[in-house]
């Protein structure tokens, strides 16, 4: 496996869900000089100059919806057995637990130690920890990308050639959730190399791309591809490219089901929970901008983790919470899912 990847406010920031259109430039005429090369030869002038030429896709961030992002406010249960839910602070009766697992609460406020989860509902402080959502946001696509490209997704040092040893230099420097175009892939021993900048190369488990597929007989006008195996989203007016993120789908034992879908419901506000009795046991109030696809299985802002571009779910799709809001207006009920892995695990 190559890929191992693992209330409601409604201020909006200016922007933030502005309506976009359908990119309609054509893509420029490449010389594709950086195009055949080998792990022997990986460079040249004219590749060099290729890179200067068109050094970034031709995107635009979505601007983080700070109004939305700063209502939620959550703390994780971090005890590894079960909290006693008291009917008042440091004492009072025991009105039921929460058991160990993944479990979030809200707090309503926090005094001498303890928190109250609900009106006349107290849990010890010392086993709750605050959660900041991820400020990650995908791109608005403003016109036809003549070449892959994707972010990085580890923090680290490039190599300066197609199966090399890191170079720890500062130009050599690498930051996750930085967008690059992918020049050239080299495969070394099984594994992909992707030249991100000149001299600059990275390997295939660093970084999830953006890939343009084809739509699906019988999806709408309006559709989002979910490649399972880049751990990425694509939205398309037809088949033009006009948004595309990072997202966390199934982890392989809860692994996100392939196929063509229709969102057959939409909730703002939904409260989860699953696996109850067993180990990864989890209990997540006010998910926001679910859309419903596969049954119970849904794309959804997530506040719970900033580890998008890795696998980290039960099934859903995990979106950071100014990206599902965007989807949650734009697709909306009825529009099409087309969730697929772009290569085999």
């Amino acid at each position: 496996m190559y890929h191992a990847r693992l209330i409601l406010a409604f201020l909006l920031l200016a922007g933030a869900l502005v309506p976009i259109h359908a990119a309609t430039e054509a893509a420029p005429s490449l010389r594709n000089a950086c195009q055949g090369f080998t792990a022997d030869a990986f460079a040249s002038p004219d590749c060099d100059a290729e890179m200067a030429a068109d050094p970034q896709p031709p995107v635009a961030a979505i601007a983080i919806d700070h109004g939305t992002v700063a209502g939620y406010t959550f703390m994780r249960v971090i005890a590894a057995h079960p909290v006693q839910v008291l009917s008042a602070p440091g004492g009072g009766r025991v009105l039921h637990t929460i058991d160990a697992g993944f479990n979030f609460i809200t707090p309503r406020s926090v005094r001498e130690g303890w928190v109250e989860i609900n009106p006349g509902e107290y849990v010890a402080e010392e086993h709750l920890a605050y959660v900041q959502p991820s400020l990650f946001t995908g791109m608005f696509i403003q016109a036809e990308p003549p070449r892959p490209f994707g972010w990085i997704l580890k923090h680290g040092y490039a190599s300066d050639r197609p199966g090399g040893a890191p170079v720890q230099t500062p130009e050599m420097k690498v930051t996750r959730y930085t967008l690059t175009y992918v020049y050239s892939t080299v495969n070394v021993d099984g594994l992909d190399w992707y030249l991100v900048g000149p001299g600059k190369w990275v390997e295939q488990r660093s970084m999830g791309l953006i890939k343009r597929v084809a739509r699906p007989e019988g999806v709408g006008t309006r559709w989002v591809a979910v490649d399972l195996y880049e751990q990425v989203l694509v939205a398309y007016e037809g088949d033009a490219m006009v948004f595309a993120t990072l997202v966390s789908s199934g982890l392989p034992n809860w692994s996100t089901r392939e196929g063509v879908f229709e969102v057959w419901t939409q909730q703002i506000n939904a409260a989860m929970s699953g696996a109850e009795g067993l180990p990864d046991y989890y209990r997540l109030e006010n998910v926001p901008y679910a859309l419903y696809f596969d049954g119970n299985i849904s794309l959804h802002g997530t506040y719970w983790h900033d580890g998008f571009g890795y696998r980290h779910s039960h099934g859903c799709v995990n979106m950071t919470i100014t990206d599902a809001h965007w989807l949650y207006d734009w697709l909306g009920v009825g529009g099409s899912v087309y969730v697929y892995y772009s290569r085999a695990y």
